[in-house]
């Protein structure tokens, strides 16, 4: 296979975005990768778009997109995989310049969640579970979901609230720093403790938004960059994917994600690397217990010990591994199918060493981590980046 690597990024600023389309927020975020990568739309012959649907006017994006961003008689491909549908259309976009079918590919995820009302958008969400079983059999929608990891967790290794709280104290504060991100308001304990109940021990604080929002990345060929003079190329040194049960019931246990681990160790192994190497990462922060199984999961502490790192300020800047530092899914946002290529974005941009200075990574060996997890783990991409 070919080495790949990301020659630009794009993205546009995350919210409740009123006053654009779909597809208008799409062509924001290809002009601004286009524009960093100084390609031309002319020679995107493969376009992926990872798009969960069902919340917004364009159900199949993917020709609109192009049309509007002038692009014509490229490959084009709609991804879906629930939440991590931005990481599947990055996935494809690797897979066809790694297998030497394209010199240059784009990735590009886009959503448009708040067209719909709360309620409807929950309904929807929800469906990407276990349909007949839980979600309409027993109304499990995913706060509920994750009250079981946050439940389980506490029960056994002694998590508590506050801990929760931590985290999205950490993601506000760094979300703050970040032009683009959703929430750009910083927090207290307190404040997340006190916010209303949405399923227990998950306060509203504890979830992330819904959101609208677009990302695009720009892909190459090793061949590609040496032609183009790339300079600041950032590799893509090992993906790896994984899946579990869709439904929860027929998982062994709620104290982590099994695809998350496996998908871990498949991105490592092909990188050549191990998880304290990593200096800088973006994981599933959908609610603030993933972001503290994701820690455990992905080698970053040992399994119970995700607490202890949040507690002890090791996941901000300066401390061991610095995670989330745009703000995560919690305070940046979550449009589900931008969120996957939004972690490369920034992922990218912080190997570059060009996002703002107080939200700037240490890096060292410059090796970077994207967890992506569709669902409650019934998908999961781990992408390892290195400059």
């Amino acid at each position: 296979m070919k080495e790949v690597a990301v020659i630009g990024v794009g993205q546009t600023r995350f919210g409740k975005r009123r006053d654009a389309s779909l597809s208008e927020l799409a062509v924001d975020a290809l002009k601004e990768a286009f524009e960093d990568s100084k390609i031309d739309k002319k020679e995107v012959k493969f376009l992926s778009v990872g798009n969960f649907g069902l919340s917004s006017e364009d159900v199949s994006p993917a020709s609109i997109v192009a049309e509007q961003a002038g692009i014509h008689g490229a490959m084009l491909m709609r991804c879906e995989a629930a939440c991590a549908s931005g990481s599947a259309a990055f996935y494809v976009a690797w897979m066809a310049v790694s297998s030497g079918m394209f010199d240059i590919a784009v990735a590009l995820g886009v959503e448009k969640m708040t067209e719909v009302e709360t309620p409807t958008m929950i309904e929807i969400l929800g469906r990407a579970g276990s349909y007949f079983w839980e979600f309409h059999g027993f109304g499990v929608t995913f706060p509920a979901y994750y009250a079981l990891y946050a439940t389980a967790h506490m029960n056994k290794f002694g998590t508590t609230e506050e801990d929760l709280a931590l985290v999205a104290v950490k993601n506000h504060k760094y979300g703050a720093r970040n032009p683009k991100a959703h929430f750009q308001n910083e927090i207290t304990v307190e404040e997340v403790l006190s916010s209303r109940t949405i399923a227990w021990p998950l306060k509203l604080y504890d979830c992330c938004p819904i959101s609208d929002g677009a990302a695009a990345v720009v892909l190459a060929s090793k061949e590609k960059v040496k032609e183009m003079g790339v300079d600041t190329p950032v590799w893509i040194k090992g993906i790896g994917v994984s899946s579990d049960t869709s439904t929860m019931g027929n998982r062994s246990d709620f104290l982590g994600l099994r695809a998350s681990r496996e998908a871990a160790q498949l991105a490592y192994k092909m990188a050549k690397v191990d998880a304290k190497e990593i200096e800088v990462a973006e994981v599933h922060d959908c609610f603030t217990i993933a972001e503290i199984i994701a820690y455990e999961d992905l080698g970053f502490c040992k399994k119970g010990e995700g607490a202890k790192l949040i507690r002890e300020g090791e996941t901000e800047i300066g401390g061991k591994i610095p995670v989330n530092i745009d703000g995560g899914l919690k305070a940046k946002g979550h449009p589900l199918g931008a969120t996957g290529v939004s972690m490369i974005a920034e992922l990218t941009k912080q190997l570059r060493e060009e996002v703002e200075p107080s939200r700037q990574a240490p890096l060292n060996k410059y090796l970077a981590l994207a967890h992506n997890v569709g669902g409650t783990g019934q998908y999961c991409y781990v992408t390892v980046l290195g400059r």
